[in-house]
């Protein structure tokens, strides 16, 4: 297609016409011209034209190449590109990029406590780590790593389960929620509790032998803001993808880099009327859960399971943020360890021993520690003897000591080591 020089004094002096289209539907050539005959737009797939603004929208199918050169940096408005686009194509090409999920074990992989099994669901009982539950009433649900063995949504291993014990009726101070209480380290740069409070985006699969309206809420340490929020499973016994975008809160007491609690997550199986907010909007009280919302514990046999549970700074869920399992247990064990297998630091009489283990991971506090069995010690060379009695002191955040009474067969200095699992140290926070 051949282009003929057009003077612009033709446009100065006929005000009627303000724009010229020239070619076929293939191959079209658009210019626009304000009252002196100047250029102010033009647009062509085959035709680039330096210099000139264009305005309106550029669609994508008539942009054949962009040279970089073309863009330079802090040329493109935020809004210009999608929110996540960013986030979801580091992803999927590998690139890490911060702790973009403040949920730690969102993907319910790491289950040091229970080994898979199931237990009772009472109060402070984690079904797996990092996740624990609250309750106002014992031995309503049992908890379980992957209970029932459904299927888990694509791109997941593992999932929480819960199963209510009964058909309970929940009074207005009853409450049952999953929780996971995030630490303020980790979510101080959100800056909630000033002006410049950031939104977060909550997202997770669940899956519900019941159907309805659910709640839950993000607290503060405090438990005195709160924000109520709902969703909607609306098929039974399918996975669904939830996404909760949360404003942050300009008002009350957040917790900022500290090692108390920063942010809690509330995730409501039943809950009590004094519990039950508004949905989408913060309040100065103490809720965990929606008016209305369907109750878990309510139905004997109602199954809840839950998995990609994320927390992100941000107004869209992007893909889950998986981390190596290493890198996932390492976090978990700022929390909680056990299983530890140190050598003696020494033998102090015939029937005591003393261990000075070192914790592989540098946790949150000072960790309350505790005995599990009783502790089997294998003397090297002498055999193996069980301790009838366990103490524990100097705990630190990076050891602690262990006293052992009541063994046989040791002998003064000799070296030995664990070899059940008999110890745990928690910081939980």
């Amino acid at each position: 297609m051949a282009l003929t020089k057009v003077s612009p004094s033709l446009f100065a002096t006929t005000n009627n016409i303000t724009s010229v289209t020239v070619g076929g539907s293939a191959n079209t050539i658009s210019l626009t011209f304000d009252s002196n005959g100047v250029i102010t737009g033009a647009s062509n797939n085959a035709v680039s034209v330096a210099n000139t603004a264009i305005t309106g929208n550029i669609i994508s199918s008539q942009i054949a190449s962009v040279s970089g050169s073309v863009i330079t940096a802090n040329t493109i408005a935020n809004s210009a590109i999608q929110t996540g686009a960013v986030e979801n194509y580091m992803s999927a090409a590998g690139l890490g990029f911060g702790m973009r999920n403040r949920i730690i074990n969102g993907a319910m992989v790491i289950d040091q406590r229970n080994a898979g099994a199931s237990v009772t669901a009472n109060n402070d009982v984690f079904g797996v780590d990092r996740f624990k539950f609250v309750a106002s009433q014992s031995s309503k649900l049992t908890v379980q790593q992957n209970a029932g063995s459904v299927t888990p949504p694509t791109g997941f291993s593992n999932y929480l389960g819960y199963t209510s014990s009964s058909a309970y009726s929940v009074l207005s101070s009853d409450f049952f929620f999953i929780t996971q209480n995030i630490e303020g380290f980790n979510t101080a740069d959100l800056a909630w509790g000033t002006a410049n409070a950031a939104t977060v985006t909550l997202s997770f699969r669940v899956y519900s032998s019941l159907t309805g309206t659910f709640g839950g809420a993000l607290r503060n340490s405090a438990s005195n803001r709160s924000y109520p929020f709902s969703y909607t499973i609306s098929s039974a016994n399918t996975w669904t993808t939830i996404s909760v975008t949360i404003a942050g809160d300009t008002s009350g007491t957040w917790i900022g880099a500290t090692n108390g609690i920063g942010l809690q997550l509330a995730l409501s199986l039943g809950m009590g009327s004094t519990y039950n907010g508004t949905a989408n909007a913060w309040a100065s009280a103490n809720y965990a859960s929606v008016t209305g919302a369907t109750s878990v514990v309510g139905t004997n046999g109602a199954t809840f399971y839950i998995t990609g549970v994320q927390l992100e700074k941000g107004s869209t869920a992007t893909s889950f943020d998986y981390r190596p399992f290493g890198t996932e247990l390492a976090l978990c064990q700022r929390y909680y360890q056990r299983n530890f297998n140190p050598t003696y630091a020494g033998i102090g009489t015939a029937s005591s021993a003393v261990l000075i283990p070192r914790l592989p991971v540098v946790m949150r506090v000072a960790p309350t520690v505790s005995a599990l069995t009783t502790a089997n010690i294998d003397l090297f060379g002498v055999g193996s003897a069980n301790a009838s009695s366990t103490t524990f002191d100097n705990q630190s955040t990076t050891g602690f000591r262990a006293y052992y009474g009541g063994m046989s067969g040791s002998t003064f200095g000799q070296p030995g080591h664990l070899t059940n699992d008999a110890i745990q140290a928690s910081a939980e926070l």
